[in-house]
């Protein structure tokens, strides 16, 4: 049987535009792209904060998936809300709104019965509640953050608190340089290193993700999708989807960190081609399975000493 992951973030509805359209009120949030994607390897425990507004209905599909919602408080008010519109380029994106409302007062109570979770995803709060969290937990054996450039530039102590605290990092380019001081992307992962955890994984977006672990680097490209439609949300689906592959396995071995990475990017492909998490709600295993082998086929480097190579 997989371990439990237990998965502490946001819950929001999202009004996104994207080049190719625009929802309102999608259902978001690190804590349930995380959820969607991670049930698809192991059972998830969520806890995460909604206002009286919120309809559960829109996440029935996680309860059927094995995601225990016992953590997701209900408070009166509204559930956060983030409006953002994408460019042509959808790297890029201009935030408009951002309304915490309940999440303003967000203080996560683990349940008893999470507390020995082995595995722990602590998605993009404040430091000081993913303190908070770790304070609740009875030893976990593998906890992984996530963080933002806001955290980096004001909250530094409690967030070098934490890192002390976690065995991985996961964070984009941007914001490694930003907690480093470092442009290079390896320095700046070993930097991080220094700070405590046992592995590093930077994300690059279309470019793939950095992991370092040790004295060792790996590297993954990310799948060279046609169609983009609404990258919100990728990579909460990445880190849910390589935490879940984690808990279902327990390998933490350098192998089993690069296979994770695989599965997470299969998840985060999945969830870039629709809205919100419509495209995670309807997959099954078998769709990862699937883009894991397409991800090793394109990452193939032939041996030099084959035929090709000598004829050449």
């Amino acid at each position: 049987m997989p371990d439990s992951l237990l998965i502490v973030g946001s819950v929001a509805y999202d009004n996104v535009e994207t080049p190719g359209g625009r929802v309102e009120n999608a259902l978001g949030g690190s804590a349930l792209f995380g959820a969607a994607a991670a049930s698809l390897f192991a059972p998830v425990h969520l806890v995460g904060i909604v206002g009286t507004d919120f309809d559960r209905a829109g996440i029935a599909f996680l309860e059927e998936r094995g995601v225990d919602l016992e953590g997701l408080e209900t408070a009166e008010g509204n559930t956060f809300r983030w409006t953002g519109v994408y460019e042509e380029d959808m790297n890029n994106r201009r935030t408009l709104a951002t309304e915490l409302n309940v999440f303003a007062n967000f203080a996560p109570r683990i349940p008893d019965r999470y507390r020995r979770d082995r595995i722990v995803f602590l998605g993009n709060i404040a430091p000081r509640l993913q303190l908070h969290v770790l304070d609740q937990m009875a030893g976990p054996e593998w906890v992984a953050l996530d963080t933002m450039d806001m955290w980096i530039r004001d909250a530094a102590d409690d967030l070098a608190c934490v890192l002390k605290r976690v065995h991985m990092v996961v964070i984009n380019d941007s914001e490694a340089r930003a907690l480093t001081g470092k442009t290079n992307l390896a320095v700046a992962a070993r930097s991080i290193l220094d700070m405590g955890p046992r592995a590093v994984i930077v994300k690059k977006g279309e470019h793939g993700v950095l992991l370092a672990v040790g004295d060792e680097f790996a590297v993954l490209p990310a799948l060279p999708l046609e169609t983009v439609v609404d990258p919100t949300g990728a990579g909460d689906s990445f880190a849910g989807g390589m935490l879940g592959y984690i808990a279902a396995t327990g390998d933490v071995t350098v192998s089993g960190l690069r296979r994770a990475l695989a599965y997470g990017t299969a998840a985060a492909s999945l969830a870039v081609e629709d809205y919100s998490f419509n495209r995670l709600r309807g997959a099954r295993r078998e769709a990862l399975d699937e883009r894991y082998r397409w991800l090793r086929s394109i990452s193939f480097l032939p041996d030099p000493h084959d035929q090709e190579h000598q004829n050449a």
